[in-house]
């Protein structure tokens, strides 16, 4: 799944959406269609604008509001149509939906504390991550392989989405996903390609990449 074609110097952002009333009370979110607040608005204009100088090529978003929306903004300053997907949204939790933190841990403690240490969890009685990524990243490969040589996609997601797509695309074990830290609201992360696949450049950025220097020493 990390394969690519001859390392032909592609670019993906993996951007996640803008602030949501239920990000705030931290409650699960989930598959269901939750609408941006005026503080997500605006975190997605400013964080548009900085995207819009990586100079993309294409963008793909999910088709849940707070996404769609998201992107809307990348594209009212780029030209560029979105293609929305409904396999790049957020992880289906089932029961874990609408309920906060406190709650889950209240009702479902043993079963995000196996999901924390990296055991295959289906929360609330949803989707597996590895099901997740089995429909998320095959959409962000083939968005990526119409790409130019050198160009530059952005996906427009959740954070768990993003998360298990970049293990993926990394070649990661499952098991392992959860080492990669979440992303804030409205930021994003940078898969470069090269002779040996995809790799990590940023996470969790919410300004624009500067040329590694010397990562070696």
């Amino acid at each position: 799944m990390n394969g690519t074609n001859g390392g032909r110097g592609r670019r993906v952002v993996l951007w996640r959406h803008g602030q949501t009333a239920w990000n705030i009370e931290r409650r699960f979110q989930g598959s269901l269609d939750i609408e941006l607040t005026d503080t997500g608005i605006a975190q997605a204009r400013r964080a548009a604008r900085l995207l819009a100088a990586l100079g993309p090529d294409a963008i793909v978003a999910s088709d849940l509001k707070r996404a769609a929306a998201t992107a809307a903004e990348l594209a009212a300053v780029t030209g560029l149509e979105v293609s929305h997907d409904a396999a790049l949204r957020e992880t289906y939790a089932g029961q874990w939906q609408g309920l906060t933190h406190d709650e889950i841990m209240a009702r479902f403690g043993a079963e995000y504390t196996a999901w924390k240490r990296g055991e295959p969890v289906r929360r609330g009685g949803g989707e597996l991550e590895s099901e997740v990524a089995d429909r998320a990243a095959p959409v962000v490969l083939e968005s990526a392989e119409k790409l130019p040589d050198g160009g530059t996609l952005v996906v427009v997601s959740h954070g768990g989405t993003i998360r298990t797509t970049i293990g993926r695309l990394l070649g990661l074990e499952p098991r392992t996903w959860e080492a990669l830290g979440g992303l804030s609201n409205c930021c994003w992360s940078v898969l470069g390609e090269g002779l040996r696949g995809w790799r990590l450049l940023e996470h969790n950025a919410g300004s624009l990449p500067e040329p590694v220097l010397g990562d070696d020493d």
